[in-house]
């Protein structure tokens, strides 16, 4: 947990939940540590490779009827980047065009990333202050978020300033692997089986000839 995290996550409604199930201690007197000292946290190295080996993560945001929104962003690994110590960034690619994020917003820009790493069950909590920039208004920064290999069309760059982010408890998380994380023991898989129906074949041959 970063230092400015749980000045944001623990409201007085998280609080009392807290000191109900007897969890407010340990995370009042560290909430009450990060008060005095200046924000936002900047981020460390182990996020910093954290979101570079990413293809997706969750993105949270609020709508102006105060409903919260939960769109999942993917792409190419590592297309999301670390700007700097307080700043992240990609390219938004075109989508079903509802535009729900990037209107929520443009009302209100607090947002939350919800990055999983499910081979490792390890998760990344983050928030932060969301800006939607086109490339009307820069078109070096959208172009240094494109990631040129990938076919899909960017229609923006968002950007965002963060405040705070935790390591989040890996209880409870399955173990997925995608096609691309299980490509290197299926092809030895693959090579193995070929190797052995090559190996049976000679020997049928052998004993056909005998």
């Amino acid at each position: 947990m970063s230092q400015h995290y749980g000045t944001i996550a623990f409201t007085d409604a998280v609080r009392e939940a807290q000191k109900h199930y007897g969890s407010d201690a340990f995370y009042t007197s560290r909430t009450m540590r990060a008060r005095a000292i200046a924000g936002p946290d900047p981020l460390t190295e182990d996020v910093r490779e954290f979101l570079s080996e990413r293809d997706g993560f969750y993105l949270a945001s609020v709508s102006q009827t105060g409903w919260p929104y939960v769109q999942f962003r993917g792409g190419p690994v590592g297309f999301i980047r670390v700007l700097d110590d307080h700043t992240l960034g990609w390219a938004d690619f075109q989508g079903n065009l509802q535009y729900i994020s990037t209107g929520n917003v443009t009302a209100d820009d607090r947002v939350a990333l919800f990055a999983m790493d499910y081979p490792h069950r390890r998760r990344l909590k983050i928030f932060g202050h969301a800006r939607i920039t086109t490339v009307e208004e820069d078109a070096a920064l959208v172009e240094s978020l494109t990631v040129p290999e990938y076919d899909a069309v960017v229609e923006r760059a968002v950007v965002v300033s963060v405040e705070a982010f935790d390591w989040n408890c890996q209880q409870h998380i399955t173990p997925r692997f995608s096609a691309a994380e299980l490509e290197p023991r299926l092809a030895a898989l693959r090579d193995e089986v070929a190797s052995l129906r090559r190996e049976n074949e000679e020997l049928r041959r052998r004993g056909a000839a005998g």
